[in-house]
């Protein structure tokens, strides 16, 4: 991932009761492979994260964008200003933010990338921990390092989408993370920035719409597994390219002799699905097998078997399995001996 543009700032919280501070790098950083391999695994950390999706608000109907972000990020595509003093403005913004939700300090990471034919501009406050090293005297001592695994603050805006022809509501990903949803929206605010998509809220309606048109289709039990797996696999394919599913994608993908059938189904039925979703991995492991634990039973199973051999009796609360696994089988057959 070429780096075209990067550079840190400093943002020190010392106490809860006392103000954020911040230090200003001067210039960028100059490239190296620990950064393009740090920009990288950002990246990825981002997609594995649980994240809004949005685009940035328009001031009025006229299609101008709102002062904030939007316009200092066109002032510097532009060449009004250079990338360092874009990113001054950038950190400036960001400070209040921080300063009224998190009460560690940290270091702004914003970072100009290339992937392929798109371009993205990325930033994140990297915090640090604490552990161990050996020296070249092969002695114990103290060191820190980033940890990305605890991000508090994230974003990536595809810029080429932002200013491609085709509209979308999707082109930003921040952190959404069910801790800090406050921060999320005050950053949003912050940044001027809508959100475009509820990616749950999507996801379910399209696996809602995948039940359907199994059911639909009378699959058996085998064709259904397939096509479950195959949809389960494209959606965490996208999820970990931090990509949208696109629903004529997916029907290609669900079958290739029909490539079109379960797209048609979709747009038959009217389920208001955009053309592009953004999946969300929660709900597509909650869809991939329901699973409950309570007084002693342990239940779980693949969620394309119920209605087949596994039922749910809404009005009783009963589960009805109609094909006991066999081991479970002849371990109930020796009870009853």
């Amino acid at each position: 991932m070429p780096i075209l543009h990067s550079i840190v700032h400093r943002i020190d919280k010392e106490a809860v009761e006392r103000p954020a501070t911040l230090s200003l790098a001067e210039a960028e950083l100059t490239d190296s492979e620990p950064l393009d391999s740090l920009v990288t695994r950002l990246h990825d950390t981002l997609n594995a994260k649980p994240k809004g999706w949005g685009y940035f608000a328009e001031a009025d109907g006229e299609g101008e964008p709102a002062a904030g972000l939007a316009g200092e990020l066109d002032d510097y595509l532009a060449q009004r200003c250079d990338f360092t003093d874009f990113t001054h403005r950038l950190a400036q913004r960001l400070l209040e933010v921080v300063d009224a939700h998190l009460s560690v300090s940290g270091h702004l990471l914003v970072a100009h990338t290339r992937q392929g034919d798109t371009q993205y501009l990325s930033l994140a406050l990297l915090h640090h921990r604490s552990g161990f090293q050996i020296d070249t005297a092969l002695k114990v001592t103290p060191a820190f390092q980033l940890n990305l695994t605890q991000l508090s603050l994230a974003l990536r805006i595809n810029l080429s989408q932002w200013q491609g022809e085709a509209p979308s509501l999707q082109y930003i990903t921040f952190l959404r993370d069910r801790g800090g949803r406050k921060l999320a929206d005050d950053l949003a605010a912050c940044l001027g920035i809508a959100e475009g998509v509820d990616a749950p809220g999507e996801t379910r309606t399209l696996l809602k719409a995948f039940s359907d048109y199994v059911a639909h289709e009378d699959l058996a039990e085998e064709q259904s597994r397939e096509k479950t797996e195959a949809l389960i696999d494209y959606a965490s394919e996208q999820a970990s390219r931090g990509e949208p599913m696109t629903l004529e994608a997916l029907s290609e993908v669900l079958d290739e002799q029909q490539p079109k059938a379960f797209y048609e189904h979709i747009r038959n039925a009217d389920y208001g699905l955009s053309p592009e979703i953004p999946p969300d991995k929660r709900t597509l492991n909650q869809f991939r097998r329901f699973t409950g634990r309570a007084g002693g039973v342990s239940i779980s199973f693949d969620s394309h078997l119920l209605g087949s051999s596994i039922e749910y009796d809404e009005s009783q609360d009963r589960l009805i399995i109609k094909q006991v696994p066999k081991q479970l089988r002849e371990q109930l057959k020796r009870r009853q001996e």
